[in-house]
């Protein structure tokens, strides 16, 4: 029986979620029209919004409730059951435009779904694997290589740590393609995923020639990590993907298609930095241990990010290691952000930094700012 304080509790739960969908279709969402639609629906809809509360307080997020329902229509799909509202979704074919009958389609599927919703929302975590961030990944270790002396002939040895790992697909950074409308990269396969952006200001050329950085060791961690070979695994990266997108589902195919040419170990623990650590005691001696995390400290509630950011701020301190965070503004480790972009909020771009030891000192350096899927970048550096 509900005691007044467990429905109080609900209230305020259902309060924040209602928010973050309205704040979706408002501001996040722009970019998919079928998803601003949606969050428009479920925010004002109690029923479809208690779905979350089977989630980790720290995943209620409307991206995780997308990526359920986009699962299950790929599923139908597959089985060549479809809902009406597959009717929604362009990655299945899908041509509908959102209309007046979308909330009562996306309503009349959650109620045939819901146990297999509730078992994704209660389960999984979003893992968008986003290789569109490789774009910024690219220069961003060009630029560590160059603080520690790399040189196209003679470059800096790295040890690459993707923690929020997925499948590990960013891991893969230096065998990709790559288009920025002035220079096309070719990657290390014909098919390789081809990474395209567009740079705001100026462009760091100087940070996009030949690498002056390898990596002979990689390894990813995740709470749920993913086997590129594993295909109803794969199925949910792609659901975690926005329909309308085709260009970020093609890039996944092949990103997927690349790691399973080239494996590298991944990892599930609920202390990644603790695996860190202990990798760390594994590496020969000459080469620089980088840890990245992208748009996953944004999961974290205060007292995990403070924790995560001193635990690093001591490794990088004591270790040597380096730490490449793309997050949003609030969750980076500097104490005071640079402005964002003209036109772009500080709450919706992602700031890239640099944290290292420098004469045993920590530095910590802004980037750049950048699209939260890699489709600008704005360099600061």
């Amino acid at each position: 029986m509900s005691t007044e304080a467990d429905i109080e509790a609900m209230d305020e739960a259902l309060g924040r979620i209602a928010h973050h969908f309205t704040r979706f279709a408002e501001i996040d969402g722009q970019d998919d029209a079928l998803y601003c639609a949606l969050a428009a629906a479920i925010a004002d809809d109690r029923a479809l919004m208690t779905l979350l509360l089977d989630a980790p307080a720290t995943q209620r997020k409307p991206v995780l409730f997308f990526a359920a329902l986009h699962d299950q229509i790929l599923a139908g799909a597959a089985a060549g059951d479809s809902h009406p509202l597959a009717a929604y979704y362009a990655s299945v074919g899908g041509t509908r435009a959102p209309d007046a009958e979308l909330p009562g389609a996306l309503r009349d599927f959650v109620r045939r779904e819901e146990p297999a919703l509730r078992a994704l929302i209660r389960d999984r975590t979003t893992q968008t694997n986003e290789t569109g961030r490789c774009a910024v990944l690219r220069p961003a270790l060009q630029a560590l290589a160059t603080r520690f002396g790399g040189t196209e002939h003679a470059p800096v040895e790295l040890a690459l740590f993707d923690f929020g790992c997925s499948a590990g697909l960013n891991l893969g950074v230096d065998r990709y393609a790559y288009d920025d409308g002035v220079d096309f990269t070719p990657g290390i396969d014909d098919d390789a995923p081809v990474i395209s952006t567009v740079w705001r200001g100026e462009r760091p050329s100087a940070l996009l020639g030949t690498p002056r950085w390898r990596a002979p060791h990689r390894m990813g961690v995740d709470l749920q990590p993913i086997d590129p070979a594993d295909e109803s695994a794969a199925r949910w990266l792609r659901a975690c993907l926005w329909p309308g997108d085709a260009s970020r589902r093609e890039r996944l195919d092949r990103a997927l298609a690349d790691a399973r040419r080239h494996l590298v170990p991944l990892r599930r623990t609920g202390d990644g930095l603790g695996e860190l650590e202990r990798w760390m005691d594994t590496l020969p001696s000459g080469v620089t241990p980088v840890i990245v995390n992208v748009w996953v400290l944004f999961y974290f509630d205060p007292p995990a990010l403070q924790a995560y950011t001193e635990r690093i701020g001591q490794l990088v301190r004591d270790r040597g290691l380096v730490w490449i965070s793309g997050e949003l503004a609030k969750r980076s480790p500097l104490a005071s952000a640079p402005s964002a972009p003209p036109g772009e909020p500080a709450d919706t771009g992602t700031l890239w930094t640099l944290q290292w030891r420098d004469d045993g000192e920590v530095r910590t350096e802004a980037l750049a700012w950048s699209h939260a899927h890699g489709r600008w970048i704005a360099w600061l550096d």
